[in-house]
């Protein structure tokens, strides 16, 4: 059967990369059918990477069938892949996530996680020499992943070797790495088509942090007003897609990418709580700003407190 080759719900552009990378690997070098997927439509930056490289979109998935063969990328969360993911064989798992447990297999696997900033990284490390022989728009997806997942090295999940790959793939494809990733970056910030819910879904996941569960949102941007100038309606909405989704709150982040801080929407007292015992932020109204945070995984995760 064809391995079916996946990240995590709401893909971002590493989510929507690495398994087109990975299922050409598969299938070009090891002769081993694999075939990317979805699961959902991708972030508007995804999407430019997509175009940009003459790429074809992966199938969103529906039902995954028990016992398919999959390969995981991008999570090891069971909570941000299909309900019945440990019905399915599990061959492999690539990431660069904080091991959560709740995986089972039907047999040893193989699994890399590392501390770098992007699975295409990782990825770039294990197919090595082999590399030489990936079309022109593989080695673009596997450059964007990296742009993006470092916010073009701001990120403070940034390390030397996810700049290193980045500027020798730059460099193989002819790319300047700034204008490329101004390109990028403005493809991300046009949200305007999305409504608010959408907003809300479009770049999160789902966490538990002292008996409350959160979906965190972080829309990465460099035009933050235009979403901020949304921002009555959007914590109007919050309660709904709260209740939709099952969880006790959604906390949004708005990270400016070039003033390298976030901006957390306050629409209630938890919220207000949160940011205070998390960030040590002084909550005057419905905003805080929120200096130097820009990840996720490193800066926000972690600190999160009720």
């Amino acid at each position: 059967m064809t391995i079916q080759v996946f990240g995590h719900k709401s893909p971002d552009t590493d989510s929507t990369g690495s398994p087109i990378i990975w299922a050409w690997y598969l299938s070009e070098i090891k002769g081993t059918p694999a075939e990317a997927v979805l699961l959902g439509e991708p972030n508007t930056e995804a999407k430019f990477m997509l175009d940009h490289w003459g790429l074809t979109m992966p199938r969103v998935l529906g039902r995954l069938e028990d016992g398919a063969p999959v390969v995981i990328v991008d999570t090891n969360n069971p909570a941000e892949l299909p309900d019945n993911i440990n019905s399915a064989d599990i061959q492999g798992i690539i990431d660069h996530h904080k091991l959560v447990g709740g995986l089972e297999t039907k047999g040893p696997i193989d699994i890399r996680i590392e501390p770098l900033a992007c699975t295409a990284t990782i990825m770039w490390k294990m197919i090595g020499d082999d590399l030489a022989q990936a079309p022109k728009a593989v080695k673009g997806a596997m450059l964007t992943c990296i742009l993006s997942d470092t916010l073009e090295f701001r990120s403070p999940t940034t390390t030397q070797e996810d700049k290193a790959v980045a500027h020798a793939l730059a460099k193989d494809l002819g790319v300047d790495i700034e204008s490329y990733a101004a390109e990028m970056f403005a493809a991300k910030s046009d949200v305007s088509e999305f409504s608010d819910a959408e907003l809300l879904r479009m770049d999160s996941k789902e966490y538990t942090v002292d008996g409350k569960d959160f979906r965190v949102s972080v829309l990465e941007t460099t035009a933050p007003k235009t979403v901020l100038d949304r921002k009555d309606s959007l914590m109007a909405s919050m309660e709904e897609v709260a209740k939709e989704d099952g969880a006790d709150q959604v906390l949004l982040f708005v990270v400016d990418i070039l003033k390298e801080e976030a901006t957390l929407l306050v629409p209630n007292d938890l919220v207000k709580t949160v940011a205070e015992k998390s960030f040590g932020a002084v909550v005057e109204g419905d905003i805080v700003v929120l200096p130097g945070v820009m990840s996720r995984k490193k800066q926000i995760i972690p600190n999160l407190k009720v």
